[in-house]
């Protein structure tokens, strides 16, 4: 196993390397004091040109930039001047950039580990990570250069572009059959917009509180966020509130990949046993024709009746139908494929980059993102008592359960939805149940986002 010629060969390389290591420590510093004296002699002789204006540096100091430099000294050190969303300017310290950072590696935690959307999660996570690195300006640098981050936050996370693209993914990926075969279930997505809109009363009726100041406009913002929707909350941030995209955005997001923690306790509270293990009897085929004209009457009736709401529902009917009419199967498999990861690593990424100490460690944007969280469960909650009560007045019984998945987070919300099912009765498969309520509440949220702009754009 050891070879005694080799090992004292390699002792030998590894001893002669160490000495010139020391060698040039030691001397180096000598070398430079004896340069540093003619390169700032008045002469300018010997000066390479283009060099006139850096200035020599000795050992010692060449040590202390180095040591002042590192992300260590700058957590304990640095302050900086940084512009709110509000439009003021706050000063962001070291150790406010540590925390933000501490944040990133547990949404990547989270992620990898927890298995929470890792999708969305990882790249949230690293690019909250990026943008809080001391010094390394990917967000933009000093000279007011754009960095890596922000050319993706301008290029398409602040306006609608990365959204639509999604929407477009979205579409191409989902499948309409369960929501036509049972289209009672549309009211479930109906039911978790109230969520969106109750939260959008209650930040009107909070402006009684001191210091809290929420316009209409904002407070649709924050609203939307009820819906668990990312897309949709960034779509019509950029159209209402610009300032508060990358607060509302981050929360949407999150609660999103947070829905197998969030919804369970929900779905538990507000159900009794006997509700949990009703059994819906198996949905019937749908014609290819059905799911071929689904999205152009969608569409059509989103055009004549609710103009603004067209854009997210064509996209998403766009590339529901490229799917569904099966000619143009080379379209469709890029929308589902290739376009939808690149533009989810963008978008996510875009996300994670706004996740910064001015924008987050203030009252205002910690009081958005509580409002956002119970938007989402009174979504929730208000999809599970909806079925509740349709059950007093159908035959065939709704498992509760489902409501929960009538808010926008596609597949997700659905999945959690057959996953608490399977935990009282692992024969009782809801997913494709589920996925009625959540496909309706996709069209649910962007309807009530079409309703704000239209009212308040």
């Amino acid at each position: 196993m050891f070879n005694k010629k080799r090992d004292t060969v390699w002792v030998t390389k590894i001893c002669f390397a160490i000495l010139i290591g020391a060698f040039v420590f030691t001397f180096m510093p000598r070398v430079v004091a004896q340069v540093a004296p003619s390169a700032t002699s008045t002469s300018n002789e010997g000066i390479i040109p283009g060099s006139e204006n850096i200035k020599p540096i000795s050992f010692g100091s060449f040590a202390r930039n180095i040591a002042e430099t590192t992300g260590l000294a700058a957590f304990f050190t640095d302050a900086h001047e940084m512009e709110t969303p509000g439009g003021g300017t706050t000063v962001v310290y070291g150790w406010q950039e540590f925390l933000m950072l501490a944040v990133g590696f547990l949404i990547v935690y989270l992620g990898a580990v927890k298995g929470f959307e890792p999708i969305l999660l990882i790249p949230i996570g690293f690019g909250t990570i990026f943008v809080n690195i001391p010094m390394a300006h990917m967000w933009q640098s000093e000279d007011g250069i754009p960095g890596f981050l922000k050319i993706i936050y301008d290029g398409g996370v602040g306006n609608e572009f990365f959204p639509l693209l999604i929407f477009m993914g979205i579409g191409a990926m989902t499948d309409f059959g369960p929501l036509i075969a049972n289209p009672k279930t549309a009211l479930l997505g109906a039911a978790s917009q109230f969520g969106v809109f109750g939260t959008l009363f209650a930040l009107t009726a909070m402006n009684a509180i001191p210091g809290v100041n929420f316009n209409l406009k904002e407070a649709c913002a924050v609203a939307i966020i009820g819906g668990a929707d990312g897309p949709t909350t960034i779509y019509i941030a950029a159209k209402l509130a610009p300032h508060l995209l990358a607060t509302v955005a981050v929360a949407a997001y999150s609660y999103m990949a947070l829905v197998p923690l969030i919804q369970p306790p929900i779905m538990k509270l507000l159900t009794t046993q006997e509700e949990r293990l009703i059994k819906m009897r198996q949905l019937r085929n749908v014609s290819k024709v059905e799911k071929m004209f689904f999205p152009l009457v969608v569409f059509a009736l989103s055009i004549l009746l609710l103009p603004p709401s067209a854009p997210l529902i064509g996209c998403l009917m766009f590339g529901n139908f490229i799917k569904e009419i099966g000619i143009v199967e080379r379209l469709s498999k890029t929308v589902q494929n290739e376009l939808m990861n690149i533009v989810s690593i963008m978008l996510s990424l875009g996300v994670g980059s706004q996740m910064t100490p001015e924008k987050f460690l203030n009252p205002s944007s910690l009081l958005i993102v509580a409002t956002g969280l119970i938007a989402f469960c009174v979504a929730t909650a208000t999809g599970v008592c909806v079925a509740k009560l349709m059950n007093l007045f159908l035959k065939e019984k709704i498992n509760p359960l489902i409501g929960s998945a009538g808010v926008s987070a596609v597949p997700m919300a659905a999945r959690v939805s057959n996953r608490v099912g399977l935990e009282f009765d692992p024969g009782n498969f809801l997913l494709m149940h589920a996925m009625g309520p959540n496909v309706a509440g996709v069209i649910g949220t962007a309807i009530a986002a079409g309703v704000m702009i239209a009212v308040y754009g």
